[in-house]
């Protein structure tokens, strides 16, 4: 028996090697370093990761989009890393994407709060209620083993996008999922309720799963190969010689493995488990899986789509475009009877799923480009507005509890506290698709793509959606700032300065990009290149 040794171009793969680095030695640190330094050293860790990360992405991005010395000209190149993983234009900067969600979420897992407490239980094993809590509680522990899976987590979403074939796009989707399950069910407050959240999402994660699996067979028992690539030729031939008149098999397998992913990006009717995770889940793990998830899961699919399943266009629009209105129409009309915080952001990110299936039906490098800019917008976003939900707390004889995501509790908000209601309300406008915000300039160009390539009615279905939406988005902004505060029965802690730092880049990023997104949008057209 011989083995043939795979090439592998580690240069490439270096920003999630890094990444990948640090969640090793995470792991490392939870079993040598005493119990009262960890948190400092995992949160330290971890950030300089994602900053180090950070610096590897712009080389590789350098790479993938050199200048031409005698014309100035910027061309876009690519190549294949190892068998299943591509690097190209598309691939860098949805990795550059997933590194500003990243850093943003672990700045925010990191702040204890000047309650001292932070989101995640003293120790995840303890029984919620027994002594064994109690003592943990008493002694300060935070569960600190987040950080490491974070990071592995965090190299599964940069990883994602990059996959060109269904081994890789399996192993990458369980090593995004299996650390948000265990995630999950970390909540300091309500333990039972993460825990029942972690459960749903642990046992809806592997039926998506499954739906993936029994494509990629499918299309594999079709084609006899596992990379895109050649599932893609095979389809054009019509499935090759020996398989004569199997397209319906073809068919099915993309749907399925469309079905998958949709999944993970919560779009209807396969979103029913993401309310009751966002609203159990330590928060900013709601924030992280919110953004992070969302966006990797749509880009992992614009590869797939534009690569394999766009030989099936026209059989797989009536798919797409019933799953696209439905889920526009679920996140906007249960989103407005919501009456936690959590929930409601759940919902309008299912809305905003649905928004963003507009890129995949609209089938044009317009649309890549657009939905590159929509995972950036909406993801850091995302994150700070989850992580003004951390620092609302219910009030207890004045002393901080969980959070209080009713939202009753931030009423008067912008008195208790005119910086987290005006960031608040800063992100709210960016979701509605306000002037000003990237969440404006995002829609627009999702929109424009959407027109181009023939999907004017499901834009205008959109457009309304959003007009609706800010209505639910309105009505926090006005109890924040038109109605009075209940003393008794909230109160506002500070961050101890990451949180803080948190949100005030995730509120530059979104006026930022609102006022002056030239530079950024042109970056992300030259992105929009997929390599075969």
């Amino acid at each position: 028996m011989s083995f043939t040794v795979p090439t592998i171009e580690w240069a490439g793969l270096a920003p999630v090697l890094i990444i990948l680095g640090a969640g090793v030695l995470g792991v490392l640190v939870e079993a040598l370093v005493p119990r009262a330094g960890r948190l400092y050293t995992q949160a330290v860790l971890s950030a300089l990761a994602v900053l180090g990360a950070g610096a590897a992405f712009v080389m590789r991005w350098a790479q993938v989009l050199p200048q031409d010395a005698s014309t100035g000209q910027v061309v876009p190149s690519g190549s294949v890393l190892t068998p299943g993983i591509s690097e190209d234009p598309f691939g860098v900067a949805a990795q550059g994407i997933m590194l500003v969600i990243g850093l943003l979420s672990v700045l925010i897992m990191a702040d204890r709060t000047t309650a001292g407490d932070g989101a995640f239980a003293a120790q995840a094993a303890d029984r919620p209620g027994s002594a064994e809590e109690s003592e943990s509680l008493h002694h300060g522990w935070t569960t600190t083993e987040v950080f490491p899976l974070t990071m592995f987590s965090l190299a599964g979403m940069m990883l994602f996008p990059m996959v060109n074939d269904f081994i890789a796009l399996f192993v990458v989707l369980e090593l995004i999922s299996l650390p948000l399950y265990i995630m999950a069910a970390t909540a300091r407050h309500r333990r039972l309720l993460s825990q029942e959240s972690a459960l749903k999402y642990f046992v809806l994660g592997a039926f998506a799963s499954a739906f993936l699996l029994l494509g990629s067979a499918l299309l594999y028992g079709l084609s006899g190969s596992v990379s895109y690539t050649s599932i893609a030729t095979r389809l054009a031939a019509g499935g090759g010689a020996d398989v004569i008149d199997m397209d319906w098999l073809g068919l099915a397998g993309v749907a399925l493995v469309t079905v998958g992913l949709l999944f993970k990006t919560a779009a209807a009717p396969f979103h029913a488990w993401s309310p009751d995770v966002y609203q159990g889940a330590p928060t900013p793990v709601t924030g992280f899986m919110a953004a992070g998830v969302k966006a990797t899961a749509f880009l992992a699919l614009v590869r797939f789509y534009y690569m394999v399943g766009g030989s099936f266009g026209w059989d797989m629009a009536p798919f797409l475009w019933t799953v696209a209105i439905l889920t526009i129409a679920v996140g906007t009309v249960v989103g407005v009877v919501q009456s936690d915080v959590k929930r409601m952001l759940a919902y309008s990110a299912i809305a905003h799923a649905g928004y963003m299936l507009i890129g995949i039906i609209a089938f044009n490098g317009l649309a890549i480009s657009a939905l590159l800019l929509y995972a950036l917008a909406y993801g850091a976003a995302t994150v700070g507005a989850f992580g003004v939900v951390t620092l609302v707390r219910a009030s207890h004889a004045g002393a901080a509890g969980a959070e209080a995501t009713d939202l009753e509790s931030f009423a008067g908000l912008g008195r208790r506290s005119p910086w987290l209601a005006g960031a608040m309300t800063v992100f709210l406008l960016s979701f509605a698709g306000v002037p000003l915000t990237a969440g404006f300039i995002a829609k627009f160009e999702l929109f424009i793509a959407g027109v181009g390539g023939g999907a004017l009615w499901l834009v205008i279905a959109a457009v309304v959606s959003s007009a609706i939406t800010a209505f639910f988005y309105m009505r926090l902004v006005v109890l924040m700032f038109f109605r009075d505060p209940q003393e008794d029965r909230v109160v506002v802690v500070g961050s101890m300065g990451p949180s803080g730092a948190a949100i005030t880049v995730a509120v530059f990023i979104t006026v930022v990009l609102g006022v002056l997104p030239q530079a950024v949008l042109t970056l992300l057209g030259r992105a929009a290149m997929l390599l075969p």
